[in-house]
């Protein structure tokens, strides 16, 4: 009996693949706009899924600012308006401390803890900058009292410059000294032996403008993991949920053009629609549920794959949109004079 429960289950999951392929750029986007409609409140937040009971899946269940800035990362990339938009720049207001922190009431992290601090203080200040406006307080302050960086995730490292850029001013010199101590590649080229860490290098060293150490040989593993179904699911989800845009973001960046890199990456966008739901929402893979930030990472691969067109001309300081799907590719040397993009 199980056996015939495996089957069915594999069935359900390929019928529903086979029709979320069939989607149109346009009813994709119709869709993801409606799913935004649904789960927007009248404070300005949103929800991270539309059955009012869902807690979220990954940064979504992390902290409740995911939800909101990855809303406003999708409006701005493709031109649309905020379902209530003066609001969301108040919420976002409001969440922030007079010493600087962005907090969330709901999610599992301490919003005091060192990750916690970083995480939401990095969304509250990108989604506001997409929005058009400064935070109240300094909010550096944040990234400037974390005492040993080895202390928080591998995958945290984009984080640092992505902040300081979003707030109008480079990384300084000792905090890029100091997380980069803490970047130490394989002979693979890969970062803790995964694709998170490996792509948060890669994001780090494109905000910064310089090349990215060994991008050959991340390429290459990044192209000898992906499995044949075009995701990169490698290991129990929790841990893979945005394995899938991170590798993306690796090849575009570090692939200089390669048809091999061309060609995952457009078996990865086949993948992400299959994870698309008939609420018009995504899933961290198929069959999961329609979720906010499964949202961004399957839109974002989307995008960078070239099904999805964003908007033209490109809204300000696109490539400070969240974690990169609208960062310019890096010539031939793997880097690009980003800071030319601020001033």
């Amino acid at each position: 009996m199980g056996s015939i429960f495996a089957r069915a289950a594999l069935l359900a999951v390929a019928l529903h693949g086979s029709l979320a392929l069939a989607a149109t750029p346009n009813q994709v986007l119709a869709g993801l706009r409606g799913f935004f409609a649904r789960t927007a409140r009248d404070d300005g937040s949103f929800s991270p899924g539309i059955d009012p009971q869902y807690r979220g899946m990954s940064d979504s269940a992390y902290s409740d600012l995911a939800a909101v800035t990855y809303a406003v990362t999708l409006h701005k990339t493709f031109g649309w308006k905020l379902p209530h938009e003066e609001a969301t720049r108040r919420f976002l207001l409001s969440r922030q401390r007079p010493n600087g922190d962005f907090f969330n009431v709901a999610g599992t992290v301490d919003p005091g803890s060192a990750e916690g601090r970083v995480y939401n203080t990095t969304q509250g200040i990108v989604a506001l900058r997409a929005l058009g406006v400064k935070p109240r307080y300094d909010s550096l302050r944040v990234f400037e009292e974390i005492g040993d960086y080895k202390t928080l995730p591998a995958y945290f490292t984009s984080f640092f410059p992505l902040a300081y850029l979003a707030y109008g001013q480079p990384i300084p010199a000792e905090a890029d000294r100091r997380i980069r101590a803490t970047m130490r590649q394989a002979p693979d080229g890969y970062l803790n032996d995964h694709i998170a860490a490996t792509f948060h290098a890669a994001h780090y060293c494109r905000l910064v403008g310089e090349p990215t150490p060994m991008a050959d040989r991340s390429v290459e593993r990044a192209l000898r993991d992906q499995k044949s179904d075009g995701s990169w699911l490698l290991n129990f989800p929790a841990r893979d949920r945005h394995a899938t845009f991170d590798a993306v973001f690796t090849l575009r960046q570090l692939g200089h053009g390669r048809a091999e890199c061309q060609a995952a990456i457009e078996k990865a966008a086949r993948w992400a629609l299959a994870c698309r739901n008939s609420d018009g929402g995504f899933g961290h893979f198929p069959g999961s549920a329609s979720d906010a930030d499964a949202n961004y990472f399957q839109i974002g691969v989307l995008v960078m794959a070239g099904f999805l067109r964003p908007v033209d001309p490109l809204p300000p300081d696109a490539h400070l949109l969240s974690w990169g799907h609208l960062m310019p590719v890096a010539g031939a040397d793997g880097a690009k004079n980003v800071e030319s993009l601020h001033r």
